[in-house]
């Protein structure tokens, strides 16, 4: 029975195969990507749907009985079971490394020419629904986000599109997903624009633009045509409010910079502990203790945003914790959440978990930017009384710009979050306050230092993403004519007058390099036969100024060139044996020709 069904499933893909093959020779590679644009905001609407399903029908099915007033242990042990549940499913069934769903995209553009695994299609849905819904502390955003790059790459991968074309499939992958999930097109956009990076022109931004509007649409089918979060303005922006604005702005930044040293720290003790349970017991108790004790940081926590957003009670706020019956302990319950939040999404993908950071940096912002107009108001600073819901909702967008280094996607998120658009130029003030607060700190976003630490940040500079399309192998030249240092000059004359080149490799019986003779060392003696037996290779051959290894980046091979300003350079295994040479005129030419197909339409 299980012979019939593959063979039935091989049967089904060759014919998917033949289709595919047949549609694209019927038109060009432009319609086939806006054909494959809108294939992709469909899908990437319908996985953002069957994720926050589950992760919403887990946690009704968990905590729906919960009375709000009373203090519940299962706090303590949902955590934990979701943890080890995801990391089975991650070791037994994936087999492969799913977290950092963003940082992963940016790797696969820069090490994997845009190649994401077809797992990916499927895999961070199950892990971070389950890690969601059992209450870890992350985002289903960056793991749908990974959903969707993998979903393009692959349509991509099948339809045998460019290099270029397919960074263009991931991108819309990735803004699909922000724009089906949180019903927001617009920052599905810029979110790519701003956080991948992607160096996009005029036309790559119309698929772009198919795959957002169609994922929104899927979306509207789905949850209606409201925003994600009800926010009426009770208060409208005023240019009394500015200096408030501005401070907010820079505490926003520095929030932002304190979740994302926390983080790293955090981060690397997990990184140090080699033994996976270690990692689960550390990672699960953290997360359950900061559960047991502050239940907000359960899951998402988007009903908390809505609550601060519409000025809802410190009791239903501080439902099943200590905190309950005290509501004037509002203040610091929220300060302390915003002191361990980090600990607890930190532990949650640490422990074995799966989910981003895109919610945490809502609810961070959310929590601060109450808590800031909050002790304004008590302090009475420059007696102006602040409107919270209008500074919690500013908030949101500066932690999500200064986290994400994102001012732009943070600006029209909440905006389209909420509906928010009369406060336009408050969003505006504190998310580039907030940017150009945590900038002066941290180069890089919580998203791109991972890889910008180990020099394989390439999205935000195009010489480099041109040059991680070039490919190794195709630039070595072979034709050249090995030499023996034992070889005499007669033998040397002799290979000289059939080739080409003006220089030679010299390498042992091994076959590993020894050095280089160049033509100008023996051309005085080319005429002179009487010194034929007298000389041999070793005589005139020289060390190269420095070696390309195969596994060298072509980065790396640019600054080599750049540093010897040789014309020739050799090129070896990692066990040292010679393999051929690479030109400099050979590499410029390539990357002329990559640079075309790179930036064309």
């Amino acid at each position: 029975m299980r012979l019939v069904s593959l063979q039935g499933l091989r049967r089904y893909l060759r014919l998917f195969n033949r289709f595919t093959d047949w549609l694209r020779s019927l038109t060009s590679e432009r319609n086939v990507v806006l054909g494959l644009s809108l294939v992709v905001g469909v899908l990437t609407a319908l996985a953002s749907y069957l994720l926050k399903y589950l992760v919403g029908e887990i946690r009704i099915l968990l905590t729906e009985r919960f009375a709000p007033e009373s203090i519940n242990f299962l706090y303590f042990v949902y955590p934990t079971v979701g943890i080890l549940l995801t990391s089975l499913v991650v070791r037994y069934v994936v087999r492969d490394d799913i977290s950092h769903g963003v940082t992963k995209i940016l790797f696969a553009i820069a090490r994997r020419k845009a190649r994401i695994k077809g797992h990916n299609m499927w895999s961070s849905i199950v892990a971070s629904g389950i890690t969601i819904g059992f209450g870890g502390s992350v985002g289903a955003e960056a793991p749908i986000v990974l959903t969707g790059s993998a979903i393009g790459s692959n349509l991509g991968r099948r339809f045998h599109v460019r290099g270029n074309t397919m960074m263009l499939l991931v991108g819309c992958g990735a803004a699909g997903a922000v724009a089906s999930i949180f019903k927001a097109p617009i920052a599905g956009l810029v979110f790519v624009l701003e956080v991948l990076m992607l160096d996009l022109n005029m036309a790559s931004l119309l698929p772009l633009l198919v795959t957002c509007v169609t994922s929104t649409c899927v979306s509207y089918a789905f949850y209606g045509t409201e925003s994600m979060f009800s926010f009426s303005l009770d208060r409208p922006f005023s240019i009394d409010v500015i200096p408030a604005c501005i401070l907010l702005g820079v505490v926003c930044g520095l929030v932002s910079l304190y979740f994302t040293r926390a983080m790293n720290w955090f981060e690397g003790i997990f990184g140090g502990i080699k033994n996976r349970l270690y990692k689960f017991v550390l990672g699960s108790s953290v997360l359950g203790v900061l559960i047991f004790f502050f239940p907000v940081l359960y899951g998402e926590g988007y009903d908390v945003i809505s609550q601060l957003l519409n000025n809802d009670s410190a009791a239903n706020i501080m439902h099943n914790s200590l905190f309950y019956s005290n509501s004037r302990s509002l203040l610091i319950y929220l300060m302390l959440v915003m002191v361990f939040k980090v600990f607890a999404t930190t532990s949650t993908n640490g422990g074995g978990g799966c989910g981003g950071v895109f919610a945490p940096s809502l609810f961070l912002g959310c929590i601060a930017g109450f808590v800031f107009a909050s002790l304004w108001n008590g302090y009475g600073v420059m007696n102006e009384n602040l409107a919270t819901k209008n500074f919690a909702l500013y908030g949101m967008a500066g932690l999500m710009s200064g986290i994400m280094h994102a001012p732009l996607t943070g600006i029209f998120l909440i905006a389209e979050l909420t509906g928010g658009y009369q406060l336009f130029v408050p969003i505006m003030i504190v998310s580039v306050v907030s940017y150009l607060t945590i900038v002066v700190f941290e180069p890089h976003s919580i998203y791109a230092m991972r890889l910008a630490k180990k020099g394989e940040l390439i999205t935000h500079d195009k010489d480099k993403a041109v040059l991680s399309f070039m490919n190794m192998n195709a630039l070595v030249e072979r034709n050249f004519t090995p030499l023996y240092p034992d070889m005499d000059l007669r033998q040397l004359v002799q290979i000289i007058s059939k080739s080409h080149r003006n220089v030679f490799p010299v390498v042992d019986r091994g076959g590993k390099l020894l050095g280089l003779l160049k033509l100008d060392a023996v051309r005085q003696y080319i005429f002179r036969p009487e010194l034929y037996h007298k000389y041999n290779v070793a005589k005139f051959m020289t060390p190269p100024k420095t070696v390309i290894v195969l596994t060298d980046t072509m980065g790396v091979v640019t600054r080599k060139f750049e540093k010897t300003h040789e014309w020739n350079l050799p090129v070896i295994r990692n066990d040292g044996s010679y393999e051929g040479f690479i030109s400099r005129s050979g590499l410029f030419n390539t990357y002329r020709r990559t640079l075309v197909n790179f930036t064309s339409d």
